[in-house]
């Protein structure tokens, strides 16, 4: 059912054609120390790219949702948009996939994970999913992966932007960006705005559950002699998200479900910041940078009476990196060295005398060594390995190796081996909610260890390229919640058994001709905590995106369905307060949108969501919205 009416209203510049997802020429950093962008084609680990032409056609405005169309990801949102949402990478939990933002760490130091539920797109992005452990660069946290959300600079993409657009549900967005560069200097400043006054989250509540988000981001790069460069990265977040909670009276039939939960809110405020300055020296062989970056979060949960939960979280992390290059046109050999330093300050503000509300700490040495190499533009390999030295926990030891080969005729077979861990996050070592969750301060940390191999194949000079992956992965040291007696209070634990997840990714995209393009992504997961199926982890998941320009490029459209299988999640609904498992049916997304172009400033554009009016859960009792149209302009110049 509609809600609302759609309002024209606009103003944004269609963003410049960046690399789209599995380009072979497009460009990854995130797969290296050195600093270095590496071809996608010829990085041995799995990577997915979505580029800023992806994001622009299918008029992404909350990221998750492209997140979507990545091979080996499974998204869940509680309920509407602003609401929590996870994102879990190749079965693993969403606090085992590292997230960075323009270079800097994102994740919520209290929670130990990010909230993908508070970034909104900005108008000209990009996002790189390398997959697979990957502690072995990064430390804590990429057990699964790295997602890095990256925002281009005045120099890749200038000029002036803005767009805004109504719609369905009461929605209002936009979007602004100005960006330029000089001979030695550059920079771009965005910001986005998402309002919306919801849909009911409530299975058979009423209950409008909206949001306010806002995002604002800048960018700076300084050049004064070829060979030093200074960058400044700032950014910040607000989300004033409604939420439901469950019903905790055991004498109602609806004990457990989604209720209506009037006056009950959170607000999120997040600052981000980076400064970075890189020496070049032996003819742009060696570079040496220093890296300084911040992360401020602070979250506030009130309900009809005022405040009633909070938590600050921040953390200040320095790194040093130096790489090498030597070697010939036929050989090339790279070498780096990194030191990273982090602490991390959590504060938990519930109001319980049993609570402990002060400041506690955790900080961490990790000494990084990386080689790669490339012969003849035809073999890659590579190897990496990590010393961690933690105040909190025993020290730890990661590594990886990978390699591949790329025969003549475009045919590419590669595999990698790699270890990874994840430290505890401070709710789970000292959270605290009276009669419900009792943190536990003796957790060990995760590990992971597991390998990949991979065949892609590229037709008619990157026309099209089809790959598969299939992963193979152990966690032990699980942590998990479990119900002590006498008292059955939850509390979370470390397994002494193995978790295992294993499953097969597949992507195919071509661009056979100037006016159509299209990408498909499948991934089949089987993932057991102790020989039983984790939850929000569905056994398959699937995308296509099929995009149509006309040939003077003033008309386009793109049709996207996403598929997610049925899945397994958990219900407390017994007054116990143990969980009960329950089955959530699979469910088709369907959206279709177009735009216009009426000028060389001026562009119509307008989107349908939700096409088949899909009724849906993503977690247990969580209504989701049905259809929704949108519609505005954009203008560029």
């Amino acid at each position: 059912m509609l809600k609302g009416t759609i309002s024209l209203l606009a103003v944004a510049v269609a963003a410049p054609a960046i690399a789209a997802a599995e380009a072979p020429d497009a460009i990854v950093v995130t797969a290296s120390r050195s600093g270095d962008g590496t071809k996608l084609a010829n990085l041995p680990a799995s990577v997915t790219l979505i580029g800023s032409e992806d994001l622009v056609n299918r008029q992404t405005r909350i990221l998750s949702d492209v997140l979507r169309d990545v091979p080996g990801v499974a998204v869940s949102r509680t309920g509407a948009i602003g609401g929590l949402t996870q994102i879990r990478v190749r079965g693993t939990e969403g606090n085992h996939v590292l997230v960075m933002i323009d270079g800097i760490k994102a994740s919520d130091p209290y929670h130990g994970e990010y909230d993908f539920g508070t970034l909104i797109a900005d108008e000209t992005a990009r996002v790189e999913v390398l997959r697979g452990q990957q502690s072995s660069l990064y430390g804590s946290d990429a057990i699964g992966g790295v997602i890095q959300y990256i925002t281009l600079t005045g120099r890749e993409a200038p000029g002036f932007s803005a767009r805004v657009e109504g719609g369905s549900f009461g929605t209002v967005s936009g979007g602004a960006r100005a960006a330029g560069f000089t001979d030695s200097f550059d920079y771009a400043v965005s910001a986005s705005a998402y309002r919306t006054d919801g849909t009911p989250t409530a299975r058979h509540g009423t209950r409008d559950v909206g949001s306010t988000s806002v995002g604002a981001s800048a960018k700076l790069n300084w050049t004064p002699s070829e060979i030093l460069k200074f960058t400044a990265v700032g950014r910040y977040s607000y989300t004033d998200a409604d939420t439901n909670n469950s019903e905790s009276d055991p004498t109602s039939p609806w004990f457990g479900y989604t209720v209506d939960s009037p006056g009950v809110h959170f607000v999120n405020k997040a600052f981000y910041g980076l400064a970075r300055g890189e020496l070049t020296l032996a003819d742009g062989r060696w570079t040496n940078a220093l890296t300084a970056q911040i992360a401020d979060t602070r979250r506030r949960g009130y309900d009809e009476d005022g405040f009633d939960y909070g938590n600050n979280g921040r953390r200040y992390k320095g790194a040093f990196e130096s790489a090498y290059r030597f070697g010939n046109e036929a050989i090339e050999h790279r070498l780096t060295g990194a030191v990273d330093f982090e602490r991390e300050e959590f504060q938990n503000l519930v109001d319980s005398p049993y609570a402990f509300t002060g400041w506690r700490s955790t900080s961490n040495w990790g000494l990084v060594g990386q080689y790669e190499l490339d012969v003849n533009d035809a073999f890659f390999a590579g190897a990496s390995i990590r010393h961690d030295f933690n105040n909190r926990f025993a020290d730890v030891t990661t590594w990886r190796a990978q390699a591949g080969y790329r025969l003549p005729m475009g045919l590419r077979v590669r595999g990698a081996y790699g270890t990874g861990v994840k430290n505890p996050g401070f709710f789970e070592l000292f959270g605290y909610s009276d009669g419900k969750y009792i943190g536990n301060p003796n957790l060990r940390p995760e590990k992971s260890k597991g390998w990949e191999a991979g065949i892609d194949q590229v037709f008619g000079d990157g026309l099209a390229t089809i790959g598969a992956t299939y992963f193979d992965s152990r966690l032990t040291d699980e942590i998990y919640t479990s119900y002590p007696p006498p008292n059955y209070v939850a509390t979370p634990s470390n397994r002494t058994t193995k978790s295992k997840q294993q499953g097969v990714e597949f992507f195919l995209s071509a661009n056979p001709l100037q006016q159509i393009r299209f990408d498909l992504a499948y991934t089949w997961l089987k993932a057991r905590e102790n020989g039983v199926e984790e939850v929000r982890r569905p056994k398959h998941v699937g995308s296509l995106n099929l995009t149509y320009r006309s040939l003077d490029e003033r008309f386009s459209t793109t049709f996207t369905a996403r598929y997610n299988g049925r899945q397994t999640d958990v219900a407390y609904t017994d007054p116990s307060w143990i969980p009960v498992r329950v089955s959530l049916k699979e469910y088709v997304l369907v959206n279709l949108n177009a735009e216009y172009r009426l000028s060389e400033a001026f562009t119509l554009f307008g989107r349908v969501e939700n096409l088949l009016d899909e009724n849906y859960e993503e977690v247990f009792s969580f209504a989701t919205p049905g259809r929704a149209v949108y519609g505005g302009v954009k203008a560029r110049f």
